[in-house]
């Protein structure tokens, strides 16, 4: 999820510094001007959370079936992304 949002970001010109900086980036740039569904940045966030707290909690836990929602959730936002990538690469 985080690289395909970040060749969107590279198509507009800029470069990440964070996690965090990519989801707000796809906020202002993309949902704000309606270029995107809320929802996609919305879930992004969501998973970037869930990976901060995975990656710097020892409480953390999930099961099988979060797992395979959490895949399906990044194919189709990779999806969408690509979307973002064939429209910026057609001006």
């Amino acid at each position: 999820m985080f690289h395909s949002a970040r060749a969107v970001m590279f198509l507009e010109g800029f470069r990440e510094k964070s996690h965090f900086a990519v989801a707000r980036f796809l906020e202002i740039r993309f949902v704000k001007n309606e270029l995107l569904e809320e929802k996609w940045a919305k879930l992004f966030d969501f998973y970037r959370e869930t990976r901060h707290e995975d990656q710097y909690s020892t409480l953390f836990s999930i099961t099988e079936a979060e797992v395979k929602n959490s895949l399906n959730s990044a194919k189709e936002f990779v999806k969408r992304m690509k979307l973002l990538v064939e429209k910026a690469l057609k001006k």
